[in-house]
C-alpha cells in the first residue's frame, strides 16, 4: 500500500499531564507502517504520521507520577500541525486557565485537518471554545466538569471515544483506541490491524 501524505502530528505536554494519555496515541502514531513487518519500523519510509511533542516552553515537563520529559518544540518553532493530540491528567486544571495555551490550540485546531483530545483534553478543547454545540466525552469522573464549562456540549458517557468533526475519547487507555481508529480512517483496517498485531494490543476491540 502507498502511504498516504505524512501528516505532523502534533502532542501537547505539559506539567500534570497523563503519561498514558499523550504515550498511548504517541506509541500507535509513531509505529504506523504501511509496509508490514518488522523491517519497515526501522525507518520511517512509509510511516504515515511525523509524531512530536508541543509544550509552551521547550524545557523539560514533568508528567503525572513523576516522569520527565523534554517536549520536541515549544509553541514558537513547533512545525504545521496536521493532527493535534490534546492529552489529560491533573495538569488540564491549569492549562484550562493559561492564555497562551488555548490560543495555541485554538490556532493550530484553525487549520489542522484533525483535531483530538484525550481525558480531560476535552476540557481544554471546551475552554478554547472548539466543543461548543458538539458532542463530546472525557474521563467518567469528569463528565460533569466538562459539561459546566460549555452547556452547549452534549456529554456522552460510557464510550470510548465520540467523533463529532472534533475527536474526544474517554480517560487513558481510551486514547489508544481512538488513536486506532484514525489510522483505520487514514490508512485503512489492514494497516491499523497489523500496528496492533506488532504492539501487542488487541484491536479491534471484541
Amino acid at each position: 500500500m502507498t502511504a498516504p501524505s505524512r501528516w505532523n502530528t502534533a502532542i501537547l505536554v505539559f506539567d500534570g499531564v497523563e503519561v498514558l494519555d499523550f504515550a498511548g496515541p504517541y506509541e500507535v502514531f509513531s509505529r504506523v507502517r504501511t509496509v508490514p513487518g518488522m523491517e519497515s519500523r526501522r525507518t520511517d519510509d512509509s510511516a504515515p504520521f511525523r509524531v512530536f511533542t508541543v509544550a509552551r516552553e521547550a524545557r523539560t515537563i514533568r508528567a503525572t507520577g513523576g516522569l520527565q520529559i523534554t517536549p520536541d518544540f515549544g509553541f514558537a518553532d513547533a512545525p504545521s500541525v496536521d493532527l493535534v493530540v490534546v492529552p489529560g491528567g491533573f495538569g488540564t486544571r491549569a492549562v484550562v486557565e493559561d492564555a497562551e495555551t488555548l490560543e495555541w490550540v485554538r490556532r493550530v485546531a484553525s487549520t489542522a485537518s484533525l483535531t483530538t483530545s484525550v481525558c480531560t483534553g476535552a476540557a481544554v478543547l471546551a475552554r478554547a471554545g472548539l466543543l461548543a454545540g458538539k458532542r463530546a466525552t472525557t474521563h467518567f469522573g469528569s463528565y460533569d466538569w466538562l459539561a459546566s464549562l460549555d452547556a452547549s456540549i452534549t456529554v456522552v458517557r460510557g464510550v470510548r471515544f465520540v467523533d463529532d468533526g472534533v475527536v474526544t475519547s474517554a480517560g487513558v487507555a481510551a486514547g489508544i483506541d481512538m488513536a486506532f481508529e484514525i489510522v483505520a480512517r487514514r490508512c485503512g483496517a489492514e494497516v491499523a490491524a497489523e500496528t496492533a498485531r506488532y504492539i501487542e494490543y488487541p484491536w479491534p476491540r471484541a
